[in-house]
């Protein structure tokens, strides 16, 4: 039974760290446009700065992210890409009156 539980919640996990990965690109491509755009207006202001500075933060996380999904993808190559259940439809069984 622990296998199947355990199985279940790295499936889950991969999930989760697909969709932080998509979190994280966005708020770096808001990040980089927010430096840039501080940048352009007053370059070398506190807000430049501030905008780099989580525009790194958010550019490590998405990096980390994506390492972890590649070494879990490297670490399991055989399996389907989505866990889904079949698609066979169970037979009915009908009761001998």
């Amino acid at each position: 039974m622990a296998p199947e539980t355990d199985h279940a919640e790295s499936v889950r996990a991969l999930r989760q760290l697909r969709r932080m990965r998509i979190f994280y690109a966005g708020g770096a491509a808001l990040w980089a446009a927010s430096a840039a755009s501080a940048g352009w207006a007053a370059p070398g202001s506190r807000q430049m700065w501030v905008s780099v500075l989580f525009l790194a933060v958010f550019t490590a996380l998405l990096s980390m992210t994506s390492l972890w999904l590649w070494r879990q993808h490297a670490a399991h190559p055989g399996e389907p890409a989505h866990h889904a259940a079949p698609r066979k439809m169970a037979r009915r069984r009908h009761a001998n009156a």
